[in-house]
């Protein structure tokens, strides 16, 4: 099973939004938000939270691509988020997430007993490629136990 059809699979809210996984590494994910009229607002463009839960999505992506093989011993937990609307988003929006630290970094705290942080930046755009939203979100791995 591949992250994107995990995250499918386990987030309702993934699921609802028919959001696509079209790209899921540890340096990078792409995450796509069709253009759905269900989902729109009040300008005929996505939904302030619909683009939340696209870019959110697209950093837990990543989260999982790059610390899956640390699962077994912690749970990645999103601590804040911070989003910014640049431009009026129409059509579909597509989230590319990256990685704030090297993932060597933060597999050292944890082994160190340590509750590491980490941000995810993620770009949101529109087909065109302007880009319509910038969001961070701070995640940490919460060891087990």
């Amino acid at each position: 099973m591949t992250v994107g059809e995990m995250l499918v699979a386990t987030v309702p809210m993934a699921r609802t939004l028919n959001l696509e996984f079209l790209e899921t590494t540890p340096e990078r994910a792409v995450v796509r938000l069709p253009d759905q009229a269900d989902y729109h607002n009040h300008v005929g463009g996505p939904h302030a939270g619909a683009m939340f839960t696209l870019a959110e999505s697209a950093s837990g992506a990543i989260v999982i691509a790059a610390f899956g093989d640390q699962m077994s011993r912690a749970v990645p937990l999103a601590v804040k988020a911070e989003i910014g609307y640049k431009k009026l988003a129409m059509g579909e929006v597509t989230a590319t997430a990256t990685l704030g630290r090297p993932i060597a970094d933060v597999v050292a705290e944890l082994d160190a007993g340590q509750r590491p942080e980490f941000s995810v930046a993620i770009e949101i755009t529109r087909a065109d490629g302007a880009v319509t939203g910038e969001m961070t979100v701070v995640w940490t791995l919460r060891p087990n136990g």
